[in-house]
């Protein structure tokens, strides 16, 4: 089978017998050349089914329009929604995104970034795979000139803008709503503290604690990567312990709803026995029975202003970051998984 050649612009001037400048002219909205011209390329283009080519077009400009968008997942609601509103905020403004996953993993999350270096996009936006240590790769976007934004998961270390909420805040907040329960023995189940957001989460933890007066016992503080499967695991093992809890934080919805599944098929009730918080606010936390307490990340508002951020740096010729912030304040949405009153 023959390979079908791509429309080039030449084939769109052959067509209107005009010069391929003109034809470029035309694409890129010159005011020098008619509306009427404007509007017959515009017309063949789309018979041809013609598309730019953005790496040409960024290599003659330097700019291509494109932002890159780096996230660990893409079938979690918090960060399909991050995605969706930058889109909307960048649409706006004349730019598509090209989203790309890390799946957590470190090395998938330096593929992702050369790629979209090469494709030479005028900024990046990016939340950090839970591997991610060194980071170097991060360091190569603010070496090439263009923004850096991260969001959820950053570093301070990177010197950039950074949007989330308060995650040492929202510990405080989840315990001080446990205990008002009537809870003593408080466990968590949380992310590496390799990564600063469940860093920060378990220092929130810890500190609650000790406002509230109750034993901090390592056996009760377990780090995990926060699946489903993870969940259940650490779970039965906070139930083979001598003295269990009756109460668990999970820094993670998903492996919330693993704590969930295992506690109900072991007939241990929910929140009377052990009561249970979960943290993102993911859409199946109020369908399942008992319905999951969470906190609300505010997807939205990070998502628009990560947008906001970008734009910000647009004209500029000279990228200067430094770190600034921009931290929400969290929302801890009450349900049945652990309200006993």
């Amino acid at each position: 089978m023959a390979k079908k050649n791509k429309t080039t612009i030449k084939d769109i001037a052959n067509v209107l017998n005009i010069s391929t400048a003109a034809v470029s002219k035309a694409l890129h909205n010159d005011s020098r050349i008619s509306e009427k011209t404007k509007k017959a390329v515009r017309q063949v283009a789309e018979n041809l089914n013609y598309q730019p080519n953005h790496l040409a077009s960024a290599l003659r400009s330097g700019k291509s329009k494109l932002i890159g968008v780096i996230v660990p997942k893409t079938n979690s609601n918090f960060f399909s929604s991050v995605i969706h509103n930058i889109e909307e905020g960048l649409n706006k403004e004349g730019y598509n995104i090209i989203i790309t996953q890390s799946n957590e993993s470190y090395k998938k999350e330096c593929a992702n970034i050369d790629a979209l270096l090469f494709t030479q996009v005028d900024g990046i936006i990016a939340s950090m795979a839970n591997e991610t240590v060194n980071l170097d790769h991060y360091e190569k976007i603010k070496a090439a000139g263009i923004p850096l934004i991260t969001f959820d998961r950053g570093e301070n270390d990177l010197n950039v803008d950074y949007i989330g909420i308060d995650d040492y805040n929202s510990s405080h907040i989840i315990v001080d709503h446990l205990v008002e329960q009537g809870c003593k023995r408080i466990a968590h189940i949380g992310g590496f503290k390799r990564t600063r957001i469940y860093n920060n989460r378990i220092r929130g933890y810890t500190d609650a604690l000790k406002k509230h007066k109750l034993p901090l016992d390592n056996e009760l503080l377990i780090e995990s990567s926060l699946t489903k499967e993870d969940g259940r695991a650490k779970m039965q093992d906070l139930l083979n312990l001598k003295d269990r809890p009756d109460a668990v934080y999970v820094a993670g919805d998903y492996a919330a709803l693993g704590v969930l599944e295992l506690l109900k098929e072991q007939n241990i009730s929910i929140p009377n026995d052990i009561a249970l918080v979960g943290f993102g606010n993911e859409p199946f936390t109020d369908i399942v029975s008992p319905k999951i307490t969470s906190v609300n990340q505010h997807s939205y508002e990070i998502g628009r202003i990560a947008a906001r951020t970008f734009l910000e740096y647009e004209g500029q010729q000279e990228i200067k970051q430094t770190l600034k912030k921009n931290i929400l304040e969290a929302e801890l949405i009450v349900r049945e998984s652990s309200k006993r009153k």
